[in-house]
């Protein structure tokens, strides 16, 4: 068993992910909501408005960079494993390769964090155009990886739970969506109602919120960094629990 056994599924995936990446669709998909967002509320409600001294869209775009970073990674891993096990059954092809199904999970996973990491970079570089106050900091590119990896990992689990493309989205529907809107991307964490709070910061993506704002590393983004690093492992091992255990 080799370091690098990991490689020849992500170069599959990414050799796809080509494929697709110069058609106008896939970029319109990837990045309609994100741009709709950053249309709407930070370069038409934002400029009126500010947040600590702060303006609107120069709070805004970190948010969207972590938003569009979890449904990137997120939404291409639980469709190409959910489509692959139960309709192409290409995922039954992988298993057959001379390579541990952790590596066979990390070639998945990296592949899944590249196409976050492809879209959180478009809203990066809006924002560098756009947003007078937004620069790229230490703990932004922290976030950003630790980002992708916890939910390229729990797109997966998603992906092997999943007993049909439809339950993906059921999935998406009551988990990805509301964190998008609750944990932090549209307004700060504090705004939220009291009993709201304890569940919005059991949520991942709020932590992610947390660390990608700060300019420097605090004990709050210590804490963020550790609670991101506990669900990426949860989800990872998880991943290879459901593999393990795979029989279809």
């Amino acid at each position: 068993m080799k370091v690098w056994d990991w490689y020849p599924v992500f170069l599959r995936e990414m050799l796809l992910f080509k494929r697709r990446l110069f058609k106008l669709g896939y970029l319109l998909s990837a990045m309609m909501i994100p741009i709709i967002y950053l249309v709407v509320f930070g370069l038409g409600l934002g400029r009126n408005v500010q947040f600590s001294s702060q303006d609107y869209l120069s709070f805004l775009i970190p948010g969207l960079v972590a938003m569009s970073s979890m449904t990137n990674s997120y939404n291409w891993i639980a469709n190409s494993v959910n489509l692959g096990r139960l309709y192409f059954k290409t995922f039954q092809v992988l298993l057959q390769a001379p390579i541990s199904l952790v590596h066979l999970i990390l070639g998945e996973v990296f592949s899944g964090m590249v196409k976050g990491l492809f879209a959180a970079l478009l809203i990066i570089l809006a924002g560098l155009l756009t947003a007078p106050n937004f620069f790229i900091t230490l703990p932004l590119v922290i976030a950003l990886i630790l980002n992708c990896f916890l939910f390229a990992s729990l797109g997966f689990t998603v992906g092997m739970l999943s007993k049909g493309h439809e339950e993906t989205a059921t999935y998406f529907n009551f988990f990805i969506l509301p964190m998008a809107f609750f944990c932090g991307t549209f307004f700060p964490i504090e705004k939220i109602p009291t009993f709201l709070k304890p569940v919005v910061y059991l949520l991942p993506l709020t932590h992610t919120n947390i660390l990608i704002r700060k300019e420097f590393f605090d004990l709050e983004a210590l804490i963020a960094i550790l609670v991101l690093l506990i669900y990426s492992v949860f989800c990872f091992l998880w991943g290879i629990t459901l593999i393990k255990n795979y029989s279809e």
